[in-house]
């Protein structure tokens, strides 16, 4: 059944937060007197998370939903997985450590009703180390330079989306991060809102240092997704026209060397080089060609996650 409001959690490891991110949602939503549903995803948390969502669901069948993965397979996967179940025409993300507070809901949608379709959660203040916040602002910092979205934290899971952005952009991989830049692409509206950062009151974080390299890489592939990836012939393209325009004007030289007597030339490293510049590019060219062809003929992607059960 269709509702106004949905809000996906993505979680592991997070018994001791549950309950109380429950209340604190149940009351927000219920006072904002619009249908909700609350889809919480397991990303296969080894404690007892999913027990602690069963019994919620038992006592509140009517709004709680939960997908629990057979196993942890990143934060990306459990937005897909809540992407493709939600039933609600306005989409929530948070996390469910309690760092994001519930009583800020009614301050997205009100930004959202202002033209947005996608509005991004700003920690201004983050109760976090400095091990955490300086990496964040560099990274957000080339993030929001690379990619001509003017947004401070791309890293805030706390987020408002309309529903037609989530059923537009496809989210794998670690692509969590750059969802605004993704929207952004297909030209809908995104915003941003000051959002209070709580102190985690239990558990511990699931990120180390390790996600801001998988974060530069994955910068690199959004980078190539939102400006060449409906046309990868001119990225390809123009590296190849360069190499082989290079290649051949080095080989015209040395064919002048050769018309104007300087013999031989097959044992001049210039040549070989020039050889080299050229077919460097024709295989860069074809390369390009062949993306064009993949893109026309890709019919969708499988699934990057696999639900052991529901809770509907």
């Amino acid at each position: 059944m269709p509702v106004d409001l949905s809000v996906v959690i993505p979680l592991y490891n997070e018994r001791e937060n549950l309950r109380p991110l429950h209340q604190r949602l149940s009351g927000v939503l219920t006072a904002m007197g619009q249908s909700y549903e609350l889809l919480f995803i397991d990303d296969g948390s080894t404690d007892d998370s999913f027990d602690v969502l069963a019994q919620l669901h038992e006592a509140d069948g009517a709004h709680v939903r939960v997908i629990r993965f057979r196993g942890n397979f990143g934060k990306s996967a459990a937005l897909a997985a809540g992407f493709a179940e939600v039933r609600g025409q306005i989409v929530f993300t948070m996390d469910a450590d309690l760092q994001d507070d519930p009583a800020e809901l009614p301050a997205f949608l009100a930004k959202l009703n202002e033209g947005y379709d996608l509005v991004s959660g700003w920690k201004k203040v983050r109760h976090d180390p400095p091990s955490k916040t300086i990496p964040s602002r560099v990274f957000n910092w080339f993030t929001r330079k690379l990619t001509g979205v003017d947004l401070h934290d791309f890293n805030c899971g706390f987020k408002c989306y309309r529903r037609e952005v989530i059923e537009t952009i496809q989210v794998y991989g670690e692509m969590h991060r750059f969802l605004p830049a993704l929207a952004a692409e297909y030209r809908f509206r995104v915003g941003e809102l000051i959002v209070q950062h709580h102190p985690r009151a239990s558990g511990a974080s699931k990120f180390g240092l390790e996600r801001f390299t998988r974060g530069a890489a994955d910068l690199i592939t959004i980078l190539f997704l939102t400006r060449y990836f409906r046309r990868p012939a001119h990225i390809f393209g123009v590296a190849g026209f360069g190499f082989s325009g290079a290649g051949l004007l080095i080989l015209l030289y040395m064919a002048g060397l050769w018309f104007a007597g300087a013999r031989p030339i097959g044992t001049r490293p210039l040549l070989t080089f020039g050889v080299l510049l050229t077919v460097v590019g024709i295989q860069f060219i074809s390369l390009g060609l062949l993306g064009e062809m993949m893109v026309r003929l890709s019919a969708g992607r499988r699934p990057d996650y696999s639900v052991r059960e529901r809770l509907s």
